[in-house]
């Protein structure tokens, strides 16, 4: 995911004829179960001798929202803690009615903001 991210500001970054990409803003999902961490450490690995190189992450963290067909609920929903997956889970049932739910928000990767030399 890190790379892909990467090749595209990169690519944004040719079109345009920037020199140098000083800041990156990202918008990522909770329920992408990307590891802030490991993005970083891939991103600083990957803009190593590009443009890129030395250029600041941002990194804003969207929270995961679903919404019920039955009930019209939505917002946030509860997480079980299952010994098996070795993290939290989502239960993807509405906490009203307990029904299936939609995922409508939190499973997003994006690029909101470059910030570029031109």
């Amino acid at each position: 995911m890190t790379s892909q991210i990467v090749q595209n500001v990169l690519a944004e970054a040719e079109k345009r004829g920037a020199k140098k990409v000083t800041e990156v803003h990202l918008v990522i999902g909770k329920l992408t179960f990307l590891g802030l961490e490991q993005v970083r450490f891939a991103y600083e690995a990957l803009t190593k001798g590009t443009i890129m190189e030395a250029s600041k992450l941002f990194i804003e963290e969207q929270e995961g929202v679903v919404k019920c067909g039955n009930c019209g609920y939505q917002g946030g929903f509860k997480y079980e803690d299952d010994p098996l997956y070795h993290v939290s889970m989502p239960t993807l049932k509405c906490p009203k009615c307990t029904n299936a739910v939609t995922i409508t928000a939190g499973k997003e990767c994006t690029v909101k903001n470059i910030k570029m030399m031109i």
